[in-house]
């Protein structure tokens, strides 16, 4: 008897989620989030209820209304005020994913909106034209608010991507495309930290259809899901271009029939639908085509390092439609041909990296004598997890670094980090695919693989308030999965009266400098910090000769770059030092 309710149970649980999938309903008109242009924005966050499938009304957020958030378009070097209206009953934030900004601005954990409080940043876009997201990143919450609706496109324009004669006409022939999977309980509410996310949404529409112009149409395509990739393509194996990557406009229009996107990526294709008038495409995911090892394969973990009822989201491994695309009649002034360049790309150069640092992403052990599921976690970076009072790494302001992340689970992390973009370098000891050879700031980290990328730390410093790095697997975030780091002028506070009294060689050095200045028996105090802003080196010296001269010792130095302060009576010089 008992095992006859189990297995009626089982068919009941099957037919839910069936019936919430989406199979086999009436298909719905594509939602276009509205735009809000100009400098200034009202962005109310509040509750609400909306009808995602037949029953009983769902319990979502949104911005500006009850669920989803509107796009924000704004061009480059505009100065913007964000007010963030925080209508919920629960503390959030609000992160501009993508963009160059102040840490302060940055909508991290560190900035926190209470309920019925709003928050204002402002400041300068310094973007290049791309296509840039916002969402909730508060600790531990951040799976819960996006998955209930707070996500929105950030889309950037400038003078070089305007002058190219892209389609920009929003929602007509520029089509923003948010993709998002959702689980839910048995009471049809949306449900986090469960891998049954059975329920695809596309602008948080199911089943969804959209008519476009037989002409160049333009996609933005971001996955704000919180786990699963897919992997894009059309049902008629068609070829589109691949136009920018998450930071921007790469150089070259990049021809595909797949293309893979983690989630926090972004990507932007052209489809030329020209002589398809009165036909239907749709978009779909190639899930069966998928590299084992990312969530939404076929395959996740091996032998005892499985995901629980991984096999049972019948997702998993499966292709699936995401929009139909029916095409119609041509626009007054179409766009009918694909440029064959868009803007220059000039990567950071290699030659000037001045740090070279490894996160490893690894299991951890967080009770005593657990084992921990290498494709279910719980994970950490370098052997912790995140605390809103540690700093993990701090960087030196302009600095130029490689980081290498090294993946020893057996689950892809797509891994994000604020503030910069970076250009991947190597991924498993080869050349990045051609999808990933451009502005960057979510790289996916396969199974027992690594990534290389280089970046720089420019123009904004802070003491105390730190920007995030972390895997942008939502539930792994709210775990722990993440990092803080600050950036620091190391010179900051320093008074130079006579720049040019002091030198320094030979530089590089791998023995020793030697410090020479137009000083005369007089008290010198030098201070020496690493990269990480580390003081590994701080002496005070009395009576010291032109003749004389200090000399530093670098033979017991690890390689690298750093950062020599020298105060004397006549004032203060700021150096860099390299150790070869």
């Amino acid at each position: 008897m008992v095992r006859i309710k189990l297995e009626l149970l089982k068919i009941f649980f099957a037919a839910f989620i069936l019936c919430i999938s989406g199979n086999g309903l009436a298909q719905n008109a594509l939602y276009i989030p509205p735009a809000l242009t100009g400098t200034t924005f009202n962005l109310n966050v509040q509750s609400g209820t909306t009808q995602l499938y037949p029953g009983n009304p769902t319990p979502t957020y949104g911005i500006n209304g009850s669920f989803l958030s509107p796009t924000i378009i704004v061009n480059k070097n505009d100065v913007v005020t964000l007010n963030v209206i925080n209508n919920l009953t629960v503390a959030t934030t609000m992160h501009w994913h993508g963009l160059h900004v102040a840490p302060e601005n940055d909508g991290g954990p560190h900035q926190s909106i209470s309920a019925g409080s709003t928050w204002s940043p402002s400041f300068e876009i310094l973007n290049n034209a791309g296509t840039f997201w916002y969402h909730p990143h508060g600790e531990g919450k951040t799976e819960l608010h996006v998955g209930k609706g707070l996500a929105g496109l950030f889309i950037i324009h400038d003078p070089a991507e305007l002058a190219l004669g892209l389609p920009q006409t929003y929602g007509v022939d520029d089509i923003p495309l948010i993709v998002q999977t959702k689980a839910f309980d048995v009471l049809q509410q949306i449900a986090i930290a469960d891998h049954m996310d059975t329920a695809v949404f596309v602008n948080g529409t199911r089943n969804a259809t959209h008519n476009l112009p037989s002409q160049v149409v333009r996609m933005r395509l971001l996955n704000g899901s919180s786990m699963r990739s897919f992997y894009f393509g059309f049902s008629n194996n068609m070829t589109f271009y691949q136009i920018a990557t998450d930071g921007g406009l790469v150089e070259t229009p990049n021809a595909l029939t797949r293309l893979l996107i983690a989630p926090g990526e972004r990507s932007e294709i052209l489809v030329d639908l020209s002589g398809m008038n009165g036909q239907t495409v749709d978009l779909v995911s190639y899930g069966s085509e998928m590299p084992d090892g990312i969530f939404g394969s076929p395959s996740v973990g091996s032998g005892a390092d499985t995901m629980d009822m991984y096999m049972d989201n019948f997702l998993n491994g499966a292709d699936f439609n995401l929009v139909e695309f029916t095409i119609g009649a041509q626009t007054g002034s179409p766009i009918t041909s694909i440029p064959s360049t868009l803007v220059p790309y000039v990567p950071f150069d290699i030659a000037d990296v001045d740090v070279n640092r490894t996160l490893v992403f690894d299991t951890i052990t967080l009770v005593q004598g657990d084992t921990p599921n290498r494709a279910e976690g719980p994970f950490g970076i370098n052997n912790t997890t995140f605390n809103m009072d540690s700093i993990n790494i701090t960087i030196p302001l302009n600095s130029t670094e490689i980081w290498t992340l090294k993946n020893n689970t057996l689950i892809a992390h797509p891994f994000h980090i604020h503030d910069i973009q970076f250009n991947v370098i190597e991924k498993n000891g080869t050349t990045p695919p051609i999808t990933e050879q451009g502005w960057k700031d979510v790289v996916l980290v396969m199974p027992e693989d690594s990534v290389k990328f280089i970046t720089r730390f420019t123009t904004f410093t802070d003491e105390m308030v730190p920007y995030m790095y972390h895997c942008h697997l939502l539930h792994h975030e709210d775990d722990g999965m993440m990092g803080s780091f600050l950036v620091v002028d190391p010179f900051a506070g320093i008074n130079e009266n006579d720049i040019s009294s002091f030198e320094v060689f030979p530089n590089p050095s791998s023995d020793e400098w030697n410090i020479t200045g137009k000083w005369g028996n007089e008290s010198v105090t030098i201070q020496l910090t690493d990269a990480q802003g580390k003081e590994v080196l701080k002496r005070d010296y009395s009576n010291v000769s032109a003749e004389e001269g200090i000399k530093v010792s670098a033979s017991t130095l690890n390689a690298g770059i750093y950062f020599l302060t020298i105060v004397s009576e006549k004032g203060a010089q700021k150096l860099h030092l390299v150790r070869n």
